[in-house]
């Protein structure tokens, strides 16, 4: 447990209480969507303007290795599915917490899809690699969604983040329950820290950035978001933007 604790302290060290997150995986399960055709021009993009954990699928490292710098967390995706298969929310895993140290992880990352008729299953991993990781000594971040109509109603969005903190995992990032006091409750009812996710594109840039302040607000540690990031151009101005926020310096929005 040891090493668990050292890492999740370099996830959130005190003089930063907060993490930003940024997902890098959508390569496997959608293929080479727009912003993401190339994974080392956006790291380098991400990095200078205060992304501090890049999560990618474990081929993903030998793309983004030599443009890492050195204060920038390394997460290792062990989660896979595409939309050219017939289940593409049965997230399986491709890969072990032994494999993601000797890549240089600093945490590991696998789904879970709650509601679905393979949810049993994914929960069975769940439990498998929380095992694994505490072999190795890596924090496990469990994304944590709930595979519904709308996305989950808020009390099913607790409930999965709260057995995916009960089975073990160190950290659960998930999708936005409805409002700043659903997502307040959210936080206070799951034991470990909690990651807000960005979900498919959508939405004003405006509207993004008060997600962000309502993340502070609520006390969630960080955000993890992709898409409504990276597909969103010039991403530097952006990035930098939630970066303040995380931070809780003023926003540095373009006049």
């Amino acid at each position: 447990m040891l090493g668990t604790t050292i890492r999740l302290r370099r996830v959130f060290p005190p003089d930063r209480p907060r993490v930003f997150a940024v997902p890098l995986d959508h390569s496997v399960s959608m293929g080479p969507i727009d912003g993401l055709e190339a994974a080392a021009p956006v790291v380098g993009e991400l990095q200078s303007a205060g992304v501090n954990l890049l999560i990618v699928p474990k081929g993903a490292v030998r793309d983004v290795a030599t443009a890492l710098l050195p204060t920038t967390l390394l997460g290792v995706h062990l989660s896979a599915s595409t939309s050219l298969g017939g289940a593409p929310d049965h997230k399986l895993l491709i890969g072990t917490p032994a494999e993601a140290a000797a890549l240089g992880a600093d945490l590991v990352s696998i789904q879970v899809n709650f509601g679905i008729a393979q949810e049993g299953a994914m929960l069975q991993d769940l439990g498998s690699v929380v095992d694994q990781c505490r072999s190795v000594g890596l924090p496990l971040l469990c994304m944590a969604y709930v595979k519904r109509s709308g996305g989950g109603t808020p009390e099913e969005i607790r409930h999965a983040c709260r057995a995916s903190a009960d089975l073990g995992a160190d950290i659960v990032k998930t999708s936005y329950p409805g409002s700043e006091a659903e997502l307040a409750r959210l936080v206070r009812s799951t034991p470990v820290p909690v990651l807000l996710g960005g979900g498919e594109k959508s939405g004003s840039t405006d509207d993004l950035m008060r997600r962000v302040s309502e993340v502070v607000r609520a006390g969630g540690r960080g955000i993890c978001i992709g898409r409504n990031l990276f597909q969103r151009q010039p991403i530097g101005p952006l990035a930098r933007r939630i970066s303040a926020i995380l931070e809780g310096r003023p926003d540095p929005a373009p006049s």
